[in-house]
Parts: structure tokens; sequence; C-alpha cells
């Protein structure tokens, strides 16, 4: 049965509640993303996948809350959340700051013997050991923008309205500070299998810095290129979905 506790109604988001699906889909946003950017994905899904999408603070409805300005940090609090719920086959899909995210969770549910998934889907990002100087956080607001606009994974819209940004802004801000500032050991693995995807243009992950995620699982590793940037997620949503869709079925 689903938790009714507010804390893990804060955290985790279902669109389109399934709670008697066979299997679970765990989504793990992007820095400055939310839950709401896994509404399509929960579409596709529902009423066979229990397709639940994570919900960082400081953002949208947790604007309040305090960004948690650190990897580690996060990924026990999302630990703890997940812990709360029934186990079932799970499948974590991460885009770029979520992939860290679904990977360092996925360690420690195996270090805690529960909840741990199945697979994780490390999507637009380069493998967690992999090292570049990076340094988005300590830019001016403009530079930031600047960062959005040459990822290209922002709504035009909210780049152009000025009260938005500034609200979006703070969080934005955190997960890169967050993400830059995280480390791995190199010998830090998963014992389930691992599918890092990336996109062929993408300037913050080249081929071989997402081949090195193999490093990092001691079960299968699988690489899949799509044409695109960095968010080539956006720009081919049906093709990885059909690659979710494989994925679950060999939970």
């Amino acid at each position: 049965m689903y938790s009714t506790d507010r804390s893990t109604a804060l955290w985790l988001r279902r669109f389109h509640p399934a709670e008697d699906a066979p299997v679970r889909l765990v989504c793990f946003p992007h820095a400055g993303g939310s839950a709401s950017f896994y509404h399509p994905v929960s579409a596709r899904f529902a009423p066979g996948v229990d397709v639940v999408a994570l919900q960082y603070p400081g953002r949208q409805d947790r604007r309040r809350e305090p960004c948690v300005q650190d990897i580690q940090s996060l990924a026990d609090l999302i630990t703890d959340e997940l812990l709360l719920l029934d186990e079932r086959p799970t499948l974590f899909f991460g885009h770029s700051m979520g992939a860290v995210l679904a990977f360092e969770t996925a360690w420690r549910l195996e270090q805690k013997g529960s909840h741990a998934p199945g697979h994780v889907i490390a999507s637009g990002r380069r493998a967690p050991s992999t090292v570049r100087a990076e340094s988005v956080h300590r830019r001016d607001d403009n530079g930031i923008i600047a960062e959005l606009r040459l990822l290209d994974g922002t709504n035009p819209d909210l780049l152009g309205d000025e009260e938005i940004l500034r609200m979006a802004l703070p969080a934005i801000r955190g997960d890169y500070a967050a993400i830059e500032k995280y480390t791995c050991a190199p010998d830090r693995t998963v014992a389930c299998p691992i599918t890092a995807l990336t996109g062929d243009a993408d300037p913050r992950t080249s081929r071989a810095e997402a081949e090195a995620w193999r490093r990092h699982t001691r079960g299968a590793f699988r690489l899949e290129v799509f044409p695109g940037g960095h968010f080539f997620v956006s720009e081919h949503p049906a093709a990885v979905c059909d690659e979710i869709d494989r994925t679950l079925g060999t939970l």
C-alpha cells in the first residue's frame, strides 16, 4: 500500500496512481528540474507501472524549503523516503544530476539490503568517477541563464519571464552547487545493471564519459547513443520511453 506520510507525499509524486501495478519506475529530475518533468512518462506507462517522480526541496510547491546542496545528503533523504514504500521490482531512471542521484540512491539501498532497484538507467550524465572542472553555480544570474540556454532544456517562456525566473534560480543554483561539488570513488559500484543514455552532441558528456558508467556496475552494462544534445530525452521522448519499456520487461 502507498504510504500516507506527509513527508513522503512531499517527496514522491504520482500523477497517474497505479497501486496494483506489478513494477515501479522511480524518476529522478535534472538540476533545476521538478517532478512534473516526468508527467508525460507517467502518462505513457500508467496504469501498468507505478511511476513515482521525485520532488526535491526548493522548487514549485517546495520552493520555500532550502535546497539540499550536497548530493550525498540528498541521496540519504531520498533513500529514507523510498524505504517507506512497499517493495516491488523497480527501475530507476535519472537524467543529468538525476542520474547521479539514482546511482547513489541505488548504492545506499543495496547497502541496506532492501528496496534496491533491479536496474538503473543513467541518462545525460557522465559517469560518477569522471571529473570536469565546472563552476556554473558560482556565476552570476546571467551566467547561469547562459548555461540553461546552452543546454536547451528550459522552456523559453521561463527564460523570458523575469519574475518566474527569479523564483527558479535559487533551486537551479543550489542543484548546480550540489552536482559540481560531487565526487565519487572510482571503485563504488552497484550490483544491478546500468544502461547509460547519451546525446551525440551533448556539450556536458562525451561518449567516453558515458561509457565510463561501465566501471560502476558489477552487472551488465549497455550504452545507447541518441541524436541530440543534453536534453535528447525531450527531443526523442518516444524512443527514450521505448528504452524504459524494454528495461522494465527485464525486471
